[in-house]
């Protein structure tokens, strides 16, 4: 079976999160720099089998695009025409940087650990992706 990957882009690197190939659990597996992003991914597809591609969609509170989407919808292009036919979706990110310091404070991280923001940026893709899996499994869009 194939993997399902997820990106939190963001515009100095990216938080990568992946499922197992049962696509059952998401496990955060890195961060790297956004100008390296297609490459990573191009790589990681390479190597591994993947059924699709999950971005974090920045919308505000009301549902509306973010205006990081300027710079986020013309990367995620160019990686789509890369590697086609492995399809690319969106999927709603709201407070999921929250979420990741919250994960961060109750798992009982340090307060300098907490300042890095790789971590942060990687455990918001795994967020991603659980709330992406919790959807399937319950047929709703969180």
């Amino acid at each position: 079976m194939a993997r399902i990957l997820s990106i939190d882009f963001g515009r100095r690197r990216c938080g990568i999160a992946v499922t197992d190939p049962l696509c059952i659990v998401a496990n955060g597996l890195t961060t790297v720099e956004t100008s390296r992003l297609h490459e990573f991914v191009c790589d990681y597809i390479r190597r591994e089998e993947v059924s699709l591609v999950l971005v974090g969609h920045p919308t505000d509170m009301h549902g509306n695009d973010s205006d990081s989407m300027r710079y986020i919808n013309p990367s995620i292009g160019r990686l789509r025409k890369l590697i086609a036919p492995v399809p690319v979706e969106f999927f709603d990110e709201r407070f999921t940087s929250v979420l990741a310091h919250r994960a961060m404070i109750e798992g009982g991280m340090r307060k300098m650990a907490r300042r890095d923001k790789a971590i942060v940026d990687e455990i918001s893709a795994t967020i991603i992706l659980n709330d992406y899996l919790q959807s399937r499994q319950y047929g709703s869009k969180i």
